[in-house]
């Protein structure tokens, strides 16, 4: 027997507020409050709920009634069902506003901290084609519409090269435009599977781990560099060299064209080699004259200019004199490292990733900055006594660690240290709120400042100055 369908319908339902992750927040009639994705905060709905909970409710919209003023007409033909840009139905001022709010909610209600004055966030000129990295999937099984399925029309051509539906691991959003990455990023994606389907490419299935196409990567810089890397399933030198052939003839502004042949059962690149078939291994990003050596596997920021804005407020942040030896945990590739290098006496970055610290000390040499070391290592374990002892006891320190924020014993170290300064920029204010904290008895917060770094999106960064009290 078939359980009874439980599942509540609101009606006349007013949307109050943007939460968590991006959804919008009303609340049911019992006070229980209700999580609507693609609604916006002022518009009047009706809810079908499709989880129900203790403490609340998730639903979709049935109807939008009254559309709210802060609406905006999203800009892709793929908006609902991307995924990608779930903020594009709200006026960029209004997803500004949104983001601020939730930094200054998280940091005064999980982290009970006492704020100063919150700067206004700093929204990204770019509020679309700001990514310098896309990757897409191909596939031979299509995401088909509600629409396409019931249709008694012939479906054609069921290859696809996109982005995965969200939640579903085996199906693709075939794209058509995308706005997230500056031209030729649309051209190349278009032309690549044009060029596969003529030529009888078959895309990759990953259920049944076959066919030749599996990824494509697209990688640029605000120096107007280009890296493509294709990543293969099968093996195949002849469709192989055809397809690279074709892109290095079609796109000659191609600066690094690259290739993988992977077969494990994910799509990773990071163990795998990866062959350089036309122009260098690498592309440069560069600020402020340093220049940054990117390779397939690089970690960057992956909006250039509003990451320049990012270390820029870093750097004034830790207002450096040029005495001052600093630690930047979690350094990545060392950009945030070499860009105070010339303010400071010596910086020392760590890193979990041995080959981001490979390029962080090629970069450096590459740039000839001299004060700086950088060492790899599980940040829990590398900064101990021995460690400080080392490098000497910093006067200012950065961290920049992942959205899990710092483990317990890396604060605890920095805790101990009883830097001068603490410069603490986080992608997750939530886990930086949890950080600070633990170190409020010993830190005050004397500046806070968000920065938008994916409009149309629900995530910021933000960035937080200690001062030891």
């Amino acid at each position: 027997m078939s359980r009874k369908n439980n599942k509540p319908f609101f009606d006349q339902v007013e949307v109050i507020d943007a939460g968590a992750k991006g959804k919008g927040i009303a609340k049911a009639p019992d006070g229980r409050v209700i999580f609507i994705p693609y609604a916006v905060p002022g518009d009047v709905v009706a809810v079908q709920v499709l989880k129900k909970r203790k403490a609340y409710f998730e639903g979709k919209v049935a109807t939008l009634y009254n559309p709210s003023q802060k609406r905006a007409e999203p800009a892709c033909e793929h908006f609902g069902v991307c995924g990608g840009c779930k903020w594009q139905n709200m006026a960029y001022e209004h997803q500004l506003y949104y983001k601020q709010k939730e930094v200054e909610n998280n940091l005064i209600r999980i982290g009970k901290v006492e704020l100063p004055y919150a700067v206004p966030i700093l929204g990204s000129e770019k509020q679309y084609f700001y990514r310098n990295k896309m990757e897409f999937s191909f596939s031979d099984s299509r995401w088909l519409t509600a629409e396409e399925i019931s249709s008694d029309q012939d479906l054609g051509d069921r290859n696809a090269l996109g982005f995965h539906i969200p939640g579903m691991w085996d199906k693709i959003l075939d794209l058509k435009s995308c706005h997230l990455q500056q031209d030729p990023s649309n051209a190349i994606r278009t032309a690549v599977k044009e060029f596969a389907l003529k030529n009888n490419m078959e895309f990759f299935n990953t259920r049944s781990q076959t066919g030749l196409l599996r990824t494509l990567m697209i990688r640029t810089s605000s120096t107007g560099e280009i890296m493509v890397l294709i990543q293969f399933y099968d093996d195949l030198e002849a469709e192989r060299t055809l397809l690279l052939e074709f892109l290095k003839q079609e796109f000659p502004e191609i600066t690094s064209l690259q290739y993988v042949i992977n077969q494990k059962p994910n799509d990773t690149i990071y163990d795998q080699d990866v062959i350089c078939y036309s122009g260098r291994d690498h592309i440069f990003e560069e600020m402020e004259g340093l220049k940054f050596k990117i390779n397939a596997k690089s970690f960057y920021q992956t909006n250039s200019l509003q990451a320049y804005q990012l270390y820029k407020i870093t750097r004034d942040f830790a207002d450096l004199k040029g005495d001052e030896i600093v630690y930047d945990l979690y350094t990545g590739t060392g950009t945030i490292a070499q860009f105070i290098a010339r303010k400071a006496k010596k910086v020392v970055g760590v890193e979990a990733v041995p080959e981001a610290i490979e390029d962080a000390k090629a970069n450096a040499q590459f740039n000839t900055i001299e004060n700086v070391r950088f060492y790899a290592g599980d940040m829990k374990a590398v900064f101990n006594e021995e460690f400080i002892a080392s490098n000497g006891k910093p006067d200012v320190v950065i961290t920049d660690p992942p959205r899990d924020g710092m483990h317990k014993d890396v604060v605890a170290q920095l805790l101990k240290i009883g830097a001068r300064k603490i410069v603490y920029v986080s992608c997750n204010s939530a886990t930086q709120a949890r950080d600070l904290a633990l170190m409020d008895h010993m830190y005050k917060i004397t500046k806070v400042q968000a920065v938008d770094m994916f409009p149309q999106t629900h995530h910021v960064e933000n960035v937080v100055l200690l001062e030891k009290r």
